[in-house]
């Protein structure tokens, strides 16, 4: 035994050294030859712990994989010591040594939470986003992991679906500039040991699933998939994202997992990809529902189509030995799959220091430090959306009597979906941190006021086993009305729980909740001014609220750090600065509701009230959304110029001399000092197919103090202008063009011209 035993540590001890000494490719050829074929398709099996904190049992399935080397990473597990002790298994108890990967959905952020993505996304701010995935890591990282599921790169357009919350929002453009800002952010150059593995999800087209409905079919054309879906995960590609995650979905019919096209002529071949793929979570099973075959059939599919590694199913260790007997797959698929695996591990280095993730002196120093809320804190408040602030009641001043009514103001549940690692008795509450805020110079009367909404199987299900306290609907707003009569503003704490958005969160109607709308009706009535913090993980209706309350902003679930970020927004701290990225509806009917939509042949001018019979409109709603894309206000103004170009024309060829130069100066014409997001949008007018009304191609976050003026610049280029055309070519087509320079995508609020573009 002890004979043994030294041969695995010296077997260990020299792979890790050779790993120091040789490239990649040679290193790579010399462990595959030394492989069996179990301990090949071991490599790409990746199973959970039994639980998130804790390690592995002694006869656990987990562990009879792992000590037969039938094992290539673990997902859900955490700790630097857990992490460590089960690689020491990996790497001193198996016959070839191989570390394991360990991954974990770190998607906004780990013990520090930052907001929801899509909150994030509506900062606008890039550098704070790459910021925030740098941080996520270190943290992420201190506690022994190296792999994270994410970004989402998903474009959403119906906000009915609840992973809607995970994304950007709609925009390609800045879909993409975002997700590459995360793989910069979680993986660096991955030399470090807190970079790690970013993996972009979920490939493809997850978030145009039917209805809204999680987990639905997604069917539509190519051009369209091209154009409007699959930009923001190509620019992940480009940025050097070393994973990829297949969906749920069919694409073409053909699940995901199993789709050749979309995960080797497509991602590999013409996007360049040079990493793994890896399923979503018992993906390959679920193609039996599907209709495309047993698990074994599935499992030859999945591996042929480009799917490396098989998140939680056992599909390949269970199936992939009889396939290859049987002549299904070869010796080459199972080596291309292990070779995608082996060289991830490569380059984060396990093979030099299997434990390079498992120093557990860092927890003290890099999770949940002051410089990280801070960060958190300061991102939370810039992605908060003023959508109405009528006789500028906001911001507060810090006197008289104010009253804090709702079921989201007394809970530490502020976090939003997908929070990983939360410890919620860290993270304030909004009334202890509107208490802190105002220190005594303002009194401060608390009331819960109403349930989140009256079905309480409802509220469990969208809660995730951490429901706000049920009340009695009817004292409690009692309460709520009493203490309202007695204050100077009513702030109202109202919206979704943070988990009743998020994966299998679908919502078919997406209402402010029947109990707490009722009592948001009652508190209006008493003709006291209401400020509603809308919390939410989506886009939802505020019809009724937008005609009928003095202020509302859209808070979303900002994080660890939310409670306090909100005061400092109410009290004036920091001026709002965020901006939709994703249109809100007027009704839950319009949706899938979007600004960049294709024209049609009998179309309706944006704001047009009147319903106009033969022509493409509702009968009781206008077209428009309630707020648009790129929408929110600011404490202070800003006024545009007008826009200049430099020339009405430009060359499609050669396209390093073309270009435009597009010129506007903004000033602040307020009494704060704010950020401004400028916004250029682009109109192919005519082309070889119907292009959208308008596309956002450019945008800049500016300071600027009260009374200062920037001039803003826009390059347009002739690359700026291309698109997949009919035969899937990306082309300049020569032609007109109109560009748009303003605050939003509203046709009101943009300045409009034309140039041309020739052969």
């Amino acid at each position: 035994m002890k004979k043994s035993l030294l041969a695995l540590l010296l077997m260990a001890f020299c792979l890790n050294v050779s790993a120091q000494i040789k490239p990649m490719n040679e290193y790579i050829d010399s462990l595959m030859a030394k492989m069996t074929f179990q301990e090949k398709i071991g490599q790409l099996n990746l199973l959970p712990a039994n639980d998130a904190t804790t390690g592995i049992s002694a006869n656990s399935p987990l562990m009879e994989n792992l000590k037969k080397g039938q094992l290539g990473a673990i997902l859900n597990m955490r700790g630097a010591d857990q992490i460590r002790q089960t690689q020491e298994i990996a790497v001193n108890q198996t016959r070839m040594g191989i570390p394991l990967i360990f991954g974990l959905d770190v998607i906004h952020g780990y013990e520090t939470i930052f907001p929801v993505p899509l909150a994030m996304a509506c900062s606008w701010d890039l550098a704070s986003i790459e910021r925030g995935a740098r941080i996520a890591a270190t943290e992420a990282s201190a506690d022994g992991i190296n792999w994270t599921y994410s970004p989402m790169v998903d474009i959403a357009l119906d906000a009915r679906w609840g992973r809607i919350v995970e994304g950007a929002g709609e925009d390609p453009f800045l879909g993409s500039k975002i997700a590459a800002a995360y793989v910069r952010g979680y993986q660096g150059n991955l030399a470090k040991n807190n970079e790690i593995l970013a993996c972009i999800k979920h490939f493809g087209l997850y978030g145009a699933a039917e209805a809204g409905r999680d987990y639905n079919t997604v069917d539509m054309s190519r051009i369209r998939m091209y154009n409007q879906y699959l930009p923001p995960y190509k620019a992940a590609v480009e940025a050097g994202a070393g994973s990829v995650m297949s969906s749920f979905n069919v694409v073409d019919g053909v699940p995901a997992t199993a789709n050749h096209w979309l995960l080797s002529d497509l991602l590999r071949q013409q996007w360049g990809f040079n990493g793994f793929v890896v399923t979503d979570y018992g993906s390959i099973y679920e193609m039996n529902e599907h209709g495309i075959g047993d698990l074994q059939t599935s499992a030859v599919q999945a591996l042929k189509a480009g799917t490396d590694m098989d998140m939680c199913t056992e599909a390949y260790t269970g199936t992939l030995e009889k396939s290859l007997k049987e002549g299904h797959i070869t010796m080459a698929d199972i080596d291309k799959a292990c070779r995608r695996v082996l060289e991830a591990k490569y380059k984060l280095g396990l093979f030099t220091d299997p434990y390079k993730y498992c120093d557990n002196s860092r927890r003290a120093n890099e999770i949940y430090t002051s410089a990280n809320k801070q960060a958190a804190r300061d991102m939370a408040a810039e992605s908060f959306v003023l959508l109405k602030n009528q006789d500028n009641i906001l911001p507060l001043k810090k006197n008289g009597t104010i009253a804090l009514i709702g079921p989201l103001a007394d809970t530490h549940y502020l976090t939003g979906s997908w929070a990983c690692a939360p410890v919620f008795e860290k993270y304030s509450t909004l009334k202890e941190a509107m208490s802190r805020a105002l220190d005594g110079k303002a009194k401060l009367l608390y009331a819960q006021g109403c349930n989140v909404v009256s079905d309480a199987k409802l509220q469990e299900a969208g809660s995730l086993g951490r429901p706000i306290d049920r009340v009695d609907d009817k004292q409690a707003g009692k309460e709520a009305l009493k203490i309202a009569r007695k204050a100077d503003v009513i702030i109202c704490a109202m919206g979704e729980e943070g988990e009743m958005s998020g994966e299998s969160s679908s919502r078919a109607d997406l209402e402010l909740f029947d109990v707490q709308k009722a009592l948001l009706a009652e508190l209006v009535k008493t003709g006291k001014p209401v400020i509603l913090l809308n919390f939410s993980g989506r886009p939802t209706v505020l019809n009724w609220e937008s005609k009928n309350v003095q202020a509302i902003m859209n808070v979303w679930f900002g994080g660890s750090e939310a409670a306090d970020a909100i005061c400092d927004v109410i009290f004036g701290d920091k001026v709002p600065c965020g901006k939709l990225t994703v249109s809100m509806p007027q009704t839950t009917g319009q949706e899938p509701l979007y600004y960049n939509h294709l024209p049609t042949g009998r179309p309706v001018s944006e704001g047009i009230d009147v319903y106009k019979k033969f022509k493409s409109n509702y009968l009781d709603v206008r077209n428009d959304p309630l707020y648009p894309f790129g929408f929110g206000l600011s404490y202070t103004t800003f006024s545009y110029g007008n826009m200049t170009l430099s020339s009405n024309s430009m060359n499609a060829v050669p396209a390093s001399e073309g270009g435009i130069t597009a010129k506007v100066t903004v000033t602040n014409t307020g009494n704060y000092d704010g950020y401004e997001v400028v916004q250029m949008y682009i109109h192919d007018i005519y082309a070889s197919i119907s292009r959208p009304v308008k596309e956002l191609k450019g945008f800049q976050r500016i300071f600027l103090k009260k009374g200062e003026s920037k001039e803003v610049t826009f390059q347009i280029t002739p690359d700026l202008l291309k698109f997949y055309n009919q035969s899937l070519d990306y082309v300049l087509e020569p032609g007109d063009f109109e560009v748009m320079i303003g605050p939003d995508s509203s046709d009101q609020h943009l300045q409009k011209a034309k140039f041309s573009v020739n052969n």
